[in-house]
């Protein structure tokens, strides 16, 4: 007899527990139904999730050890618990964006990364938590509750992928999936102590990804362990004919996260985002990152993004007008949910729809987004913010001329109190200041640990990476993660 999952293991990296199971030493029902247990306990008091699938994810762990007991080959997730964010479809469970509007809504499909990941023999534990539409930094903007953090339950797990990073976090899967339109997956990343990583745009294939803003919007990968970041990309990358936008891509990120040094590697600190508007504790972990690269035989040096700062308000004006623009399908008539009876008149149905269904934060930037593109101000506002962002992404290539990475804070801070931004939606849109110029240029980054603040908070340092460089961001966080666990 097989013996399940035993307690204590269930923070295990993917690749351990898929040795485990190769080996016969635990059975991969198991490894899903500890996974199971983990979520209900971490749910009651995280609210991590919006949904659990336990069918699912029984039945595909019985598959694996069906090929175990056959002693067929197993594929690289073979067994591993992973979970996905609320607005990437799932066929047979809800995707509801963590949005009223589509609380009702099961998905016919799958997702191309959801069904690249589930063949390569991951086992699916739930959907995760969000920001309504992705629109948050704190998934305090959920229409299902906010999540909280696994650090201190007064505290914002971060957004818009707050959920995959708790339940990373708190140990449920070792691998979790997100979106990442302004720094979604690497801001809740770094607030709860692991790793973000969002590929080169077009890397990961989008269909199947309920849009915000489509030419910003990217899925991404939280992990503990860099092994297990590569093993989930090498699953999911490649063209996709559902997808435009995605370019060929080799699967070798498992292969950039085997042990080594960086030497020879040139990274350069951005100069524009240290110093003012970042806590102490956010500029010393950015340095501490910087001498552990140097430590892991990097060459450290700064380097200049002029215009690093205004990338925050250019990202903004451009994410609100695409969210403008995508979210005007839900309108009670033929998607999401109808308010209000067909005598009253259209008009007046898809008013009491839109704003039944859409949340503060979701109106705010719908009409942010449409007055940007209106008559008489498109130019003003969305041009020139179109502008700005050509000028950012010239302005990272100069700097990745003398530079092999870049190297900036994740996020201004740690993560705040529940509720301490509720009045202020400035503030918090201002946590992406670091995070959205990856976006804007569509350049791959990760958030990576770099310690605590005096709170015993977690902190983050983001790399940024040439686009289609993604693998030098693995290798990065390996080498980082192995000076750690050397210190």
């Amino acid at each position: 007899m097989l013996a399940v999952m035993p307690a204590g293991t269930r923070a295990l990296s993917a690749h351990e527990i898929h040795r485990r199971i190769a080996a016969g030493e635990v059975t991969a029902r198991g490894v899903a139904e500890a996974a199971l247990a983990e979520a209900e306990r971490v749910q009651a008091r995280s609210n991590a999730f919006v949904t659990l699938t336990p069918d699912a994810a029984l039945h595909a762990a019985d598959a694996v050890d069906e090929a175990v007991r056959a002693g067929d080959p197993l594929p690289p997730l073979a067994g591993v618990p992973y979970a996905a964010k609320d607005n990437l479809a799932r066929g047979g469970a809800p995707t509801t964006a963590g949005a009223r509007v589509l609380r009702d809504f099961e998905s016919p499909y799958q997702a191309t990364v959801i069904a690249r990941l589930e063949a390569a023999g991951a086992v699916p534990i739930g959907k995760t938590n969000l920001d309504a539409f992705g629109m948050g930094s704190s998934t305090e903007a959920s229409d299902f509750g906010p999540v909280l953090n696994p650090w201190n339950d007064q505290r914002v797990a971060g957004g818009s992928s707050g959920g995959s990073a708790a339940a990373v976090a708190a140990g449920v899967v070792p691998i979790a999936l997100g979106t990442d339109t302004g720094g979604s997956v690497r801001q809740p990343a770094s607030f709860c102590g692991v790793l973000g990583f969002k590929p080169t745009y077009g890397t990961l294939s989008r269909y199947g990804v309920v849009a915000y803003a489509s030419s910003l919007d990217q899925v991404g990968v939280l992990a503990r362990d860099p092994r297990d970041v590569g093993l989930a990309m090498d699953a999911m990358v490649g063209r996709d004919p559902f997808d435009a936008t995605t370019v060929p891509v080799e699967a070798t990120f498992a292969a950039a996260a085997e042990p080594g040094d960086l030497r020879g590697v040139r990274v350069g600190l951005i100069r524009e985002l240290l110093g003012e508007g970042n806590d102490p504790g956010v500029n010393d972990a950015t340095h501490r990152t910087a001498a552990a690269l140097r430590a892991a035989g990097a060459e450290v040096h700064e380097a200049d993004v002029p215009s690093a700062r205004a990338g925050v308000s250019c990202y903004y004006l451009i994410a609100c007008a695409e969210a403008s623009s995508n979210l005007a399908r839900y309108d009670g008539m033929l998607t999401g949910v109808r308010v209000g009876e067909e005598h009253e008149g259209q008009e007046a149905v898809m008013t009491a729809s839109r704003s039944d269904g859409f949340n503060l934060e979701v109106r705010r930037r719908i009409l942010m987004g449409t007055f940007a593109l209106s008559a008489g101000h498109v130019d003003a506002w969305y041009g020139r913010a179109s502008r700005v962002r050509r000028k950012v992404a010239d302005e990272l290539a100069a700097a990745f001329a003398g530079a092999d990475l870049l190297l900036s804070p994740t996020v201004p801070s740690a993560a705040f109190a529940l509720g301490q931004h509720d009045q202020d939606p400035l503030a918090m849109y201002l946590a992406d200041v670091d995070t959205c110029l990856a976006n804007l240029a569509g350049l791959p980054a990760v958030s990576v640990p770099a310690g605590r603040d005096e709170h015993g908070m977690p902190l983050g340092a983001q790399l940024l990476a040439p686009a289609l460089q993604d693998g030098r961001l693995v290798r990065a966080a390996a080498a980082l993660a192995d000076g750690a666990q050397a210190g």
